[in-house]
């Protein structure tokens, strides 16, 4: 006999579930039309809640002229760098995990276990701990306001190791021995074998590293001095001054949405693999 369920438990998960896409869409959608509205209608309290009339001229203005009270810096060259720093980030640590992952895994060496645990350690000292002598490195280095050091401290990491390293466990030696027999030395089974398999791995790490690095602020605020060398979340923050009078809150609201889209866009391409490499406990 098959039980029947009331409609009430079918029909509860949905409503959360709206509840929840609600909750997360409304303040973006506010953004949205707030970036479409002029700055008298904002300020006066007055904003409804469908889009404005000044949708180009706002786009328009934040991305090619800039807000001339706060920065005269044009919105694209902030995504430019931020997208530099985040792709840099996401690519860098991707390549150093995998190859010390697979170092560590695959090869045997004195302290090798060891290696792997200074490697786990450094999971207790994020960028806040060690920002004061990485700043002192990097500018011993001349690297202040430069692409390289906005993304190379920030390169190595632990997680993404770790993460490689547990999926290079459950490769079955059957195609270590199957690759040695065949005359496969390292870096081809590298190559041929573990690369291959890895590739839902690395765009769940991918997805995940590149907006690690897209949202990062306190190293970009310290790192950079240069207008031309601001992020754009660093812009957000540059255009929301102490007095709200001298705020262009619909230059502010199109950077936000502006500053939405590149994840939103890698997170749509990637989408599948990203799933797969999160959920896929046999590869």
């Amino acid at each position: 006999m098959v039980e029947k369920r009331h409609w009430f438990f079918d029909t509860l998960p949905h409503v959360i579930l709206c509840m929840g896409v609600f909750i997360v869409a409304f303040p973006v959608w506010l953004a949205f039309v707030g970036s479409t509205w002029d700055a008298a209608t904002i300020a006066n309290g007055q904003m409804p809640i469908y889009p404005g009339p000044h949708a180009a001229e706002n786009y328009y203005r934040t991305l090619f002229v800039g807000a001339g009270r706060t920065t005269g810096q044009p919105v694209w060259l902030m995504m430019t760098n931020s997208f530099v720093m985040a792709i840099t980030i996401a690519v860098g640590k991707i390549a150093i995990s995998i190859i010390s992952a697979y170092a560590v895994v695959y090869f045997r060496f004195p302290f090798r276990m060891a290696a792997f645990w200074l490697i786990f350690i450094t999971l207790m000292l994020p960028v806040e701990v060690r920002i004061y002598p990485t700043y002192e490195i990097v500018a011993q280095l001349n690297m202040l306001d430069t692409y390289s050091g906005l993304a190379i401290p920030l390169i190595a990491s632990a997680t993404a190791t770790l993460l490689f390293r547990q999926f290079f466990m459950t490769i079955p030696d059957e195609l270590v021995e199957a690759s040695k027999i065949d005359g496969a030395g390292p870096f081809k089974f590298f190559k041929d074998t573990v690369l291959p398999l890895s590739i839902t791995t690395i765009a769940a790490l991918f997805v995940i590293q590149f907006i690690y690095g897209w949202n990062q602020y306190l190293w970009p605020l310290l790192i950079t001095t240069k207008p031309t060398m601001q992020t754009i979340v660093i812009g957000i923050k540059t255009m929301l001054v102490t007095q709200d009078a001298l705020t262009e809150w619909q230059l502010a609201m199109t950077t936000a949405v502006l500053a939405m889209v590149p994840p939103v866009l890698v997170v749509l391409v990637m989408q599948k693999l990203f799933v797969r490499g999160l959920v896929e406990t046999e590869k």
